[in-house]
């Protein structure tokens, strides 16, 4: 900046950055107790911060979130400092979120498992906090995991800042690789509230009662918030929320001058011209709450109301001497999926859902409000969007949350987003790693070569457990989970990271099995299931209804089959001594949306109802898809 700067030494912005399921919301609920945010009989939650039911329900932080703890530990020597604390997701999906979390704070807590060690998303992570020069703090939380490795992990944090500053070295030419490697290193328990500058016995908790060593750390490390000292108002958007009483909210980091409530701004839009309008009401974070506030100055991170149209990256500032700040970026979108109203014979069925193609285009222009990483595109049909997003689960959780506000849906299989670069056509890549046990080294090994993965390296540290490091088309990814799961019975860990794009890599076989398919409307009927189940394994529960074109199965050999599953018993008046026995039925497999999402082929598409998951063919009618595969054929052939 040109501008004379100067310190606000009674603020400190920090984003608290790690893996997922490595403890952000844990640390972030400890800070809180500790300051005494929850009162003296408050009621404690745990995982605070995790706002959201999916969030409670999956265990990870879908959005970056902050709240604000007044410290006055022995550290402060008398005189109060407001941290304030961004919670940030540790999912690559969300990436959009921790980029936006970073442009409001002066330096980060990396936060690493002292079993797991620094895994893709901490790479990402970092390395995005290295290019914008922001100080780290590594805290080594867990250590009291009984399989915990506290020298090995803080030895491999240490390669892994070298290696993304000697990356970085040419991105960022000035960048101190000797600060980088110099940063202080605390070891916590977060559970208990513990930690310490002391490195504990591999197992045990930090011999320290408290987190003052990490309160402390942050105050010597984390620098003030640096402010414009010429007092001309500038204020960026880096985050969007709403509230049924004030309509849009805006989260303010405010970088110069200051802010009062009615006062008189210049609100400037990406590329736009300065606007002049009225702040009608102003909000800071105390602890976990929005209060009404008079005022807000240079360094601190407040909520606006009073601007519906304002964005992300908008910069507010003084309408006499309008300052535009610079635009967040986002990483590109590497995934997308049709989503569109439901088209199948059942819907409308279920009591006050929402089925129109309004209703929904109003919905995913509301999502696009908060959710800078996500993009909306038109199709060829007027009741369907194309939508992107950075991963699988980012827009599989942005389905399940409109299942759970009512709305009725039909959803593509997931596509990659193709780029063409010198003429020639290219798909991202992600670089994988991988954690199993020795004896799934094979299966995992085939599994990725199977979708075009390569392996970079492998290694085992001596636990029973390997670690490879593949880079595989994005594209091969779509489905892998599920079945990566099956083949390590659920021990497997993979995590994934965009590492850019690659030329396409050629065909990809996600599904060895085809679908069973039901060939008329009805009931299932347990004595049809009973005939048939020797074929493959079922979706559908006996007496559920079921439609032409839905897929009531996974079938045993690779062509799709098409059942009668609603054929009934025909009565007679003779005794049977071996009456229907229906104890020998295989119970049904129940798909959740992620699964059927995966499950789903090129020509189907699942249907999402509030109470429902379905899969169905794109094409209902027997004889037309009959028609359609044999065109296709005759086409590549």
């Amino acid at each position: 900046m040109t501008e004379t700067t100067q310190r606000r030494a009674d603020r400190r912005n920090v984003a608290i950055v790690a893996h997922v399921d490595h403890g952000k919301t844990t640390l972030v609920d400890a800070m809180l107790k500790q300051t005494g945010v929850f009162g003296e009989h408050g009621e404690v939650q745990d995982r605070v911060m995790d706002s959201g039911d999916l969030e409670r329900e999956k265990g990870i932080t879908i959005l970056a979130k902050n709240t604000s703890v007044l410290y006055n530990g022995p550290s402060a020597n008398g005189s109060p400092i407001t941290i304030n604390v961004i919670d940030t997701p540790g999912h690559a999906d969300f990436s959009g979120e921790v980029e936006r979390g970073l442009s409001m704070v002066d330096g980060v807590v990396l936060l690493v498992d002292a079993s797991e060690g620094p895994l893709p998303q901490t790479r990402f992570v970092l390395r995005k906090a290295l290019a914008a020069k922001l100080p780290v703090i590594v805290v080594v939380n867990k250590t009291d995991r009984p399989d915990a490795r506290i020298d090995g992990v803080v030895e491999e944090t240490q390669d892994l800042l070298l290696g993304l500053a000697s990356d970085l070295s040419e991105e960022v030419p000035d960048l101190d690789v000797d600060a980088v490697l110099d940063v202080p290193t605390v070891y916590a328990a977060a559970k208990v509230g513990r930690a310490s500058l002391e490195q504990p016995a591999d197992g045990d908790i930090p011999d320290n009662e408290d987190l003052e060593p990490l309160f402390k750390t942050i105050l010597e490390t984390i620098p003030a918030p640096e402010i414009i000292a010429d007092g001309v108002l500038q204020a960026h958007v880096t985050n969007l929320d709403s509230s049924p009483f004030l309509g849009r909210l805006a989260l303010l980091r405010i970088f110069g001058g200051t802010l009062n409530k009615g006062q008189q701004v210049a609100w400037i839009s990406q590329g736009g011209e300065p606007k002049t309008l009225k702040i009608t009401e102003l909000l800071e974070t105390q602890g976990l709450k929005r209060v009404p506030a008079e005022s807000a100055s240079a360094g601190d991170i407040v909520a606006i109301a009073g601007i519906p149209d304002i964005m992300i990256g908008d910069t507010i500032t003084d309408p006499d001497d309008p300052r535009p700040l610079p635009a967040i970026t986002i990483d590109d979108p590497a995934i997308s999926m049709t989503l569109g109203i439901n088209t199948s014979p059942l819907a409308g069925r279920e009591k006050g859902t929402k089925v129109t193609a309004r209703m929904v285009k109003d919905r995913l222009d509301q999502e696009l409000v908060g959710n800078v990483s996500l993009k909306v595109l038109p199709t060829e049909r007027p009741d369907a969007w194309e939508v992107q997003g950075r991963g699988e689960l980012a827009l599989a959780i942005l389905v399940e949350q409109m299942r759970r506000e009512g709305f009725e849906l039909t959803v593509g299989k997931p596509q990659v987003v193709t780029k063409m670069i010198d003429g020639k056509l290219h798909e991202p890549l992600e670089h994988m790693t991988i954690d199993v046990p020795e004896e799934f080294l094979g299966a995992v090994t085939q599994l990725m070569a199977a979708r075009k993965g390569q392996m970079t390296t492998m290694s085992n540290h001596g636990t029973g457990w390997v670690r490879m490091e593949f880079t595989v088309p994005s594209r091969g990814l779509i489905g892998f989970r599920t079945k990566f799961l099956t083949e390590t019975r659920g021990t497997g860990i993979a995590n994934s990271l965009a590492a850019g794009y690659t030329p396409w890599a050629g065909e990809i076989e996600f599904r060895t099995n085809g679908s069973m398919v039901a060939d008329r409307a009805g009931v299932v009927t347990p004595y049809a299931m009973i005939n048939l189940q020797e074929r493959g394994s079922f979706f559908v529960e006996p007496t559920s209804e079921v439609y032409e074109g839905q897929v009531v199965g996974e079938n045993s050999r690779a062509d799709d089959m098409d059942v009668n599953i609603t054929k009934e018993k025909k009565l007679t008046n003779m005794r049977s001594a071996s009456a229907d026995s229906f104890e020998n039925l295989t119970p049904p497999r129940k798909l959740t949306l992620e699964e059927s999402m995966e499950f789903a082929n090129e020509d189907e598409c699942v249907e999402v109802t509030p109470s429902t998951v379905r899969i169905r063919k794109l094409i209902l009618d027997q004889k037309e898809r009959a028609k359609s595969s044999n065109a296709k054929r005759r086409q590549n052939g």
